[in-house]
């Protein structure tokens, strides 16, 4: 089954989150998280944070993931794991991959005609809104 990961990047004041414009199928055109396979032999986190670093520039430095969620496709035969942080400070963004940007969060991120995911990252955001005191608890201790 492969493995994958989606990252959810929020700038450090939380009122933003990082997505990019996918340039190519599936979801060509759409908004979307930044993400990718894991390889084989590496745990999910080791991917997130290679992922992360090659598609935008933030490294273990600049943040630290949170593992939220996963998805399961029995379907697809693949698994999508989901990781979340908040920025220390700001980073300077850039990506050969899509086109990258800071999105505001006012937006409704269950609109498929705007986001890719069928509805996940709607989902996501509103799983960070109601844990987000708990997800970051140890980054302020």
């Amino acid at each position: 089954m492969q493995g994958y990961n989606v990252l959810m990047i929020y700038n450090k004041d939380m009122d933003k989150l990082l997505m990019c414009k996918r340039s190519r199928d599936p979801y060509k055109g759409l908004s979307n998280l930044v993400g990718g396979k894991i390889e084989r032999g590496e745990t999910g986190i080791m991917a997130a944070y290679r992922e992360l670093l090659e598609e935008t520039n933030i490294s273990n430095k600049d943040v630290i993931l949170y593992h939220l969620m996963d998805f399961k496709y029995y379907i697809h035969e693949c698994y999508v794991e989901v990781y979340v942080g908040q920025l220390d400070h700001d980073v300077e963004v850039f990506g050969d991959e899509n086109e990258l940007y800071w999105s505001d969060l006012n937006k409704d991120f269950f609109d498929m005609s705007l986001f890719a995911g069928e509805g996940n990252i709607g989902h996501m955001i509103e799983q960070v809104k109601m844990s987000k005191d708990k997800i970051f608890e140890k980054k302020r201790l």
